[in-house]
């Protein structure tokens, strides 16, 4: 039997162009398993274990312990679930917290607090101005208005000098974002990126911009860059391009971005974009870039896309049809697990591998299979089979899973259904049998939800040709 890739597929649109279909809350997992080089998964389930005190802003891991900002709070979640509201923040939107050897530092809403470990404290000295963004790099905390960087007193945090400010020299263009790789200094703008280094200077602003180390690209927003590989990796672009999703690294730049991901972007406005949330995960063998869209999540693979020697995107969604937003964000590595926070809800809670629904909700996954070419010759198809990891559903289900075809890419059939099998049924095959013919290709697809936790080794089609 001829086996059909099932990493991505293919479909077209109303133009004439063919358009990438990425798995749907299903992981491509590079694995030799003498079956084939790679298999999907069902992407990690999410299970709530507590509330906080309003909508999830961001989180940290400080002295291996979870802070959160929820609502205006700063909050303190113990392993068990249970909050500790520290003080009030103020602000909507993402925050930005990073830590010094004995302050957490949080810009929220325009300014700067900091806790130490028994109250809160908001930095007030006026030569601050406004906190977009900030890090803490030898010794002094950095934070940007978006015209300038601003650092504050190495000795005393709560002050500011009334000359230690510095601006870009490279771009006029404004200021978005603050990120700290190799104890350097990235002032991530719209359209550029430079880096500054510390001189040791005490009478005035202490850090140098590096020469040669600048980057024709910039970032869209403060929360669409993170640090990714040990490198900056960011959406956005240089001037006069449309946005991209690329990772800087020694004045270099390498968009990972595909052809369909820019698509996708591109049914964004910018204003829209630059709200959104870039955050990276480094989980098992698998290194994840995830950029959080309002009705949906693109997810980057690094480890995945070397092994298989192309780029490997997925998607994430909460929803059983369609498009919504994936309600997990900000995750944070804390008591031995993934921890994460509902950005549509109070909700607290973790990541699980065990099962695939979402906060207790049904949620459905999908892919897809390039074009089935047999050299334009007529094909009837007599049998498709998933070859899979069965038997691991919920005890007492015994769900479907369904695929339908399209000759065009555009409009697709009716849905045929086979059982998955239940809970111990290891060695059940999922075949479909007289799947219909056709007169030159053929795309395939495979929708379930998460009742249906299985993984998919490959796709098998016995077929007969035709010549017409």
């Amino acid at each position: 039997m001829p086996q059909i890739p099932i990493v991505s597929g293919i479909y077209s649109d109303n133009g004439p162009d063919l358009r990438t279909s990425y798995p749907v809350n299903m992981m491509p997992v590079p694995k030799q398993s003498g079956v084939s080089n790679e298999f999907l998964r069902p992407t990690d389930g999410l299970v709530s274990y507590g509330t906080g005190p309003g909508i999830g802003r961001g989180g940290i891991n400080w002295n291996d312990e979870l802070y959160r900002v929820m609502g205006t709070k700063l909050v303190k979640i113990a392993q068990d679930g249970s909050v500790s509201i520290l003080g009030d923040v103020g602000g909507t939107g993402y925050v930005t917290m990073t830590y010094s050897f004995d302050r957490l530092a949080i810009a929220s809403g325009g300014n700067l607090f900091y806790w130490d470990g028994a109250a809160l404290t908001q930095v007030t000295d006026p030569n601050l101005g406004t906190v977009l963004d900030v890090i803490w790099i030898d010794g002094y905390f950095m934070t940007t208005d978006g015209t300038t960087l601003v650092v504050t007193d190495i000795l005393n945090p709560l002050n500011v000098l009334p000359f230690a400010y510095a601006s870009n020299e490279l771009d006029p263009d404004p200021i978005k974002a603050l990120l700290k790789i190799r104890n350097e200094a990235n002032s991530l703008n719209r359209y550029t990126i430079e880096v500054f280094e510390n001189v040791g200077s005490t009478l005035q602003f202490p850090f140098q911009p590096v020469d040669g180390a600048q980057i024709q690209k910039g970032t869209i927003g403060t929360h669409t860059c993170c640090v990714f590989l040990d490198a900056i990796a960011f959406v956005g672009g240089g001037r006069n391009e449309a946005p991209g999703i690329y990772v800087a690294q020694n004045a270099n730049t390498q968009k990972i971005s595909t052809q369909e991901i820019d698509e996708i972007l591109l049914g964004y406005g910018e204003a829209t974009l630059a709200g959104c949330l870039l955050e990276a995960r480094n989980d098992r063998a698998h290194r994840h870039l995830m950029f959080h869209l309002p009705d949906q999540t693109l997810v980057f693979d690094a480890a995945a896309s070397e092994v298989l020697g192309q780029p490997i995107w997925f998607k994430m969604v909460t929803a059983v049809q369609g498009l919504a937003r994936f309600k997990a964000e900000s995750y944070v590595w804390c008591y031995d697990r993934w921890n994460v926070e509902d950005p549509t809800s109070t909700t607290i809670g973790r990541t699980v591998d065990t099962i695939g629904t979402h906060w207790g909700e049904k949620v459905r996954w999908e892919f897809g299979t390039i074009i089935i070419y047999n050299n334009s010759l007529g094909t009837i198809i007599n049998q498709m089979e998933l070859v899979a990891l069965p038997g691991r559903v919920a005890l007492g289900q015994d769900p479907f899973i369904a695929t339908s075809y399209s000759l065009d890419g555009l409009t697709w059939s009716q849905e045929q259904s086979i059982r998955v099998g239940s809970i111990g049924q290891t060695n059940k095959r999922l075949v479909w049998f007289r799947m219909g013919s056709m007169r030159n290709m053929r795309m395939q697809r495979f929708r379930g939800d998460s009742d249906a936790h299985v993984a998919f080794l490959r796709l098998e089609v016995t077929a007969e040709g035709l010549a017409y």
